[in-house]
């Protein structure tokens, strides 16, 4: 299964970074978040993903094209041949497709461009900013239980952001804006689609999280699974210092894998 990891915008909040780089490449912990997000899918035994860059996307590109290098042991051998000597890697098993979907592009827009790398299967999608310890395996399970074509892990972060209200089976019924009796569980990311889903998305003014996602709701066909644990977003500089320090104290809970 494909995963569709959504890293074209400008991250405008967490500019210190990202005037420089796509924000999914900010690094915590010395490697790019959109490197943590693949390496817990990776963990759960999901290889294959398409990046939808957008905004600089020429160093997402260069950054994957180095990593094989970066993480061999190897020998320049400059005295006869000029010759590149590769040991040994240390990279994962991942294929990577790297789209340029627009500078511009809305979310849905950029979802609607990658339609030719997804075929007729179900996929994975998620932000390129935001780790969790969502088992992924229960996420799939869950969509595959309902049949409809998509399900959103909602999470709870108090009134940050716009609301979902849903049934208790997970039903999504409406999208809403937060009011201040609200304990808000918002859209976390971590979805699963079924291919259906590119029969909401125009043209590449849409914005997934508005009509796609809307009009899905109202169609009841998308469910929402509930993540009661680990959730964080790195939208500006301050998340992105609470998540060094989680990592520097060895408490990232996102980190599953092997150092």
């Amino acid at each position: 299964m494909k995963v569709v990891l959504l890293a074209g915008g400008f991250g405008t909040r967490i500019s210190e970074e990202s005037v420089l780089k796509p924000k999914p490449m900010v690094e915590i912990g010395g490697k790019p978040i959109l490197w943590h997000i693949m390496k817990y899918y990776s963990s759960f035994g999901f290889n294959d993903f398409v990046i939808c860059c957008g905004y600089k996307q020429y160093v997402i590109k260069e950054w994957f094209a180095d990593y094989y290098l970066h993480t061999s042991d190897v020998t320049f051998d400059f005295t006869k041949e000029n010759r590149m000597i590769v040991h040994s890697t240390h990279t994962e098993p991942w294929k990577v497709t790297l789209v340029d979907t627009g500078l511009n592009t809305m979310t849905g827009g950029r979802i609607k461009r990658i339609r030719k790398y997804i075929g007729d299967e179900p996929f994975m999608l998620t932000y390129g900013d935001g780790v969790s310890d969502i088992d992924l395996k229960a996420l799939l399970d869950f969509h595959k239980s309902h049949g409809k074509i998509g399900t959103i892990t909602s999470v709870n972060v108090g009134q940050q952001f716009g609301c979902l209200d849903m049934d208790k089976d997970g039903t999504v019924n409406r999208f809403r804006e937060k009011s201040d009796r609200d304990g808000a569980m918002i859209n976390a990311g971590f979805m699963v689609m079924n291919p259906e889903v590119f029969d909401y998305l125009k043209d590449d003014t849409t914005v997934f999280e508005r009509e796609p996602l809307e009009n899905l709701a109202k169609d009841g066909q998308l469910k929402a699974y509930v993540h009661r644990g680990f959730w964080k977003c790195m939208d500006t500089k301050r998340d992105k210092e609470r998540l060094e320090s989680m990592i520097d104290s060895g408490e990232a809970p996102w980190i599953v894998w092997e150092e």
